[in-house]
């Protein structure tokens, strides 16, 4: 990287033009080049966000400007996505480690959770189930916000994601409220095991959306995103199962994203709540105990 590119507004004015330049995606934690760029910049000089005007006018190193531009020619060039390149994503509030195994944190739940899924439940929850958790996030942020008196166990199907999960477990000194659990959803979960909320950001990427997504997309883990040929492969199990493994009064709340339309097409008799955010974001729906057990046999006889 060119010398007469000496303070951090010089680099990253550079690097917007750059990511314009290749049309990079953005949508893993930034919305714009501007922000893409700042994030690239500040995780080599260790800053945390926001970025302020003191910050704009530091000089960097040569070492910094070096490593800099190694992660802006696999940004552009191989569309890595800049999570994947600082190994730290932001979710309600907290900094996670993230690299391949993990898909990168973005979901709208960081709202619910920041609320303490205020007006959805009406009591602080005592267990908590986050399935296909990940890099941890939505579990231990859940730990966080209900301060350690919550227990929290985290549940996917990859070892390798649930290696990172731990990691961050571990990073925020959670070990003993949130707990790692190796399933295919429900399936190695103790029958009889209760929660109070269920919590779900399962695969719901339809084939095709899958195949067409940027590539950015495809640098993560396809067992996180792709869930069959109309994305609800996963959600028709947990609809199922979840009433089995919720207390009386107990809620589960479910990301669809954009399958939200082949949600409703599937079942239209259930009525599912879908959750407006003030900061944007949508397909989160929820549904009580009680609605799923009215359900239950509709659910089954739409998944034959």
């Amino acid at each position: 990287m060119s010398e007469e590119l000496s303070t951090v507004q010089d680099v990253v004015r550079y690097l917007v033009s750059m990511f314009a330049m290749h049309s990079v995606y953005v949508g893993h934690g930034t919305g714009n080049y501007w922000d893409e760029a700042i994030e690239l910049v500040q995780s080599v000089m260790f800053l945390q966000p926001p970025c302020d005007e003191s910050t704009l006018n530091s000089r960097l190193t040569r070492r910094e400007r070096i490593h800099i531009a190694k992660m802006a020619i696999a940004r552009t060039k191989y569309r890595i996505p800049t999570p994947y390149l600082t190994h730290r994503a932001f979710f309600a509030g907290h900094q996670f480690y993230v690299d391949r195994r993990v898909i990168i944190p973005r979901s709208p739940i960081a709202e619910l959770i920041e609320n303490e899924f205020h007006p959805y439940i009406t009591k602080r929850p005592e267990r908590v189930l986050d399935m296909c958790t990940g890099s941890g996030c939505i579990a231990i942020a859940i730990a966080l916000q209900f301060d350690g008196e919550c227990e929290v166990d985290a549940v996917d199907i990859s070892a390798d994601a649930l290696d990172v999960a731990q990691r961050n477990i571990e990073e925020y000194g959670l070990e003993y409220v949130v707990t790692p659990i190796q399933s295919d959803l429900f399936d190695n979960l103790p029958v009889g095991d209760k929660y109070d909320l269920i919590v779900a950001n399962p695969p719901y990427v339809n084939a095709e959306d899958l195949e067409s997504m940027p590539d950015e997309y495809q640098r993560e883990p396809k067992i996180a995103l792709g869930s069959g040929d109309d994305g609800l492969d996963c959600v028709r199990k947990i609809l199922i199962k979840a009433r089995d493994f919720l207390t009386d009064d107990g809620v589960l709340i479910v990301e669809v994203g954009n399958t939200e339309e082949n949600l409703m097409e599937t079942y239209p008799n259930v009525p599912f709540r879908f959750i407006d955010f003030k900061r944007g974001g949508s397909g989160v729906f929820m549904l009580t105990a009680d609605q799923l057990e009215v359900c239950a046999e509709y659910f089954k006889e739409q998944a034959k």
